[in-house]
């Protein structure tokens, strides 16, 4: 644990774009290592992106591929892994980088063999969790870890929305949470948000109509109308219509946003709904695949003081539910055949076994070779793995996969 306090004294007086620098010193010190390096995981959810120095002279300073590497590997478990360097006599650890379910990267730190105990990766793993809370309280002051996500130049439209995100998993003993929007460095006008406290999780799955830059800031008015009532308190059909309000305030029902609202409470399972426009819900029950069919009611600033009513439905213990926007469903192929219900149901359960975060992007590779070719239709997915609560206030049955990160990607 000396150790561990040595690298959080480290870490929150160092300057902020100095945060591995300040890790690799104690680390150095403390266990010999000679290399100590940071890679994040990109906008698209594709490869592992270099931070900063550190990269020995034997290993590449690029982008490295989720899929076939050892630590796009570690970061598919989500479980440190451990791989000998040849004729070095040392050991590369990979070590997953998460906060709180949200995936940002691998630490990986090389050691002289001899010093590469099980002790020394648990301690290893714990500052791996450490530098993530690290990083996130210093993207408010520096650039660094934004600019090290990006393969590409981000589109200002996708700039504001991704800056708009909650995270992009959340995880906690009642559920797990993950989501991704598409195409990633172009997006327009989906987004997702969610909030939690101790007896509720408030989930919102948005589209804003248009393209651009006018798509974008329709639904940042959308989502921060949302949040301002939610934080005020006040139950999803008012949020609903206070936002519609805000909505047709601004733009007199010339534009309008889509948004799909829902309101779990953690202790019982029971969910409010507010279906006001096109995302759809989906739920995998045991091997059982279903739309979960909720009342249409007006997107968000159609029409001037529009009513909202929540309808209640449960979720069970072991539940999946997929939300997906009209970009997933609704894609054609080159062929001009719709995506649809029925490919839609196969990916869910072609995906069944993989842990919430990983599925939005698997989703979403299946939906790419549908299309087969690069659309400019936004795409959005969120899956939430709902686990329950017991009496003693522990999470119930696991979903198959035993849990948040359980399985490779």
């Amino acid at each position: 644990m000396t150790v561990l306090a040595d690298v959080e004294r480290a870490v929150r007086t160092a300057a902020p774009h100095a945060l591995v620098e300040a890790v690799r010193g104690v680390l150095e010190a403390a266990y010999g290592a000679t290399s100590v390096q940071l890679h994040l995981v990109d906008y698209g959810l594709t490869v592992l992106q270099p931070v900063g120095g550190g990269i020995p002279a034997d290993r590449p300073d690029e982008a490295l591929s989720l899929n076939n590497t050892p630590e796009g590997r570690a970061f598919g478990s989500q479980e440190p892994s451990e791989r000998e360097v040849r004729h070095k006599d040392a050991v590369d650890h990979h070590l997953p980088v998460t906060v709180r379910g949200e995936r940002l990267g691998i630490l990986t730190v090389r050691l002289p063999a001899d010093r590469s105990t099980a002790a020394t990766t648990e301690e290893l793993t714990e500052v791996a969790e450490l530098l993530g809370h690290e990083i996130l309280v210093a993207e408010r002051d520096t650039d660094l870890y934004r600019r090290a996500r990006r393969v590409n130049r981000l589109t200002l439209a996708a700039e504001m929305q991704w800056e708009l995100l909650p995270a992009r998993a959340c995880a906690a003993q009642e559920y797990a949470l993950g989501a991704q929007l598409e195409p990633a460095y172009a997006i327009h006008g989906d987004n997702f948000d969610w909030s939690a406290d101790a007896e509720t999780l408030t989930l919102a799955v948005t589209n804003g109509m248009g393209e651009g830059i006018q798509a974008s800031l329709l639904t940042n008015l959308a989502v921060n109308a949302l949040r301002n009532a939610r934080r005020a308190g006040i139950g999803i059909a008012d949020q609903a219509a206070l936002a519609d309000q805000a909505l047709y305030e601004q733009h007199r029902g010339a534009s309008h946003v889509s948004t799909l609202l829902l309101r779990f409470e953690l202790a019982t399972g029971q969910v409010e709904a507010v279906d006001a426009g096109s995302p759809q819900l989906w739920r995998q029950r045991g091997k059982n695949v279903e739309r979960v069919e909720l009342e249409a009611q007006l997107p968000l600033g159609m029409f001037e003081e529009s009513d909202y009513v929540a309808q209640t439905f449960q979720v069970e213990p072991g539940d999946r539910l997929l939300f997906v926007s009209d970009g997933v469903y609704a894609a054609v192929s080159p062929r001009g055949e719709l995506y649809g219900d029925r490919a839609l149901s196969r990916a869910i359960n072609s995906t069944s076994l993989l842990p919430a975060p990983m599925v939005p992007r698997a989703v979403l590779r299946e939906l790419a070779e549908h299309r087969d070719a690069e659309s400019l239709d936004d795409a959005l997915v969120l899956c939430l793995d709902w686990f329950g609560r017991k009496d003693d206030g522990t999470s119930g049955d696991m979903h198959p996969y035993g849990g948040p990160g359980a399985l490779d990607s």
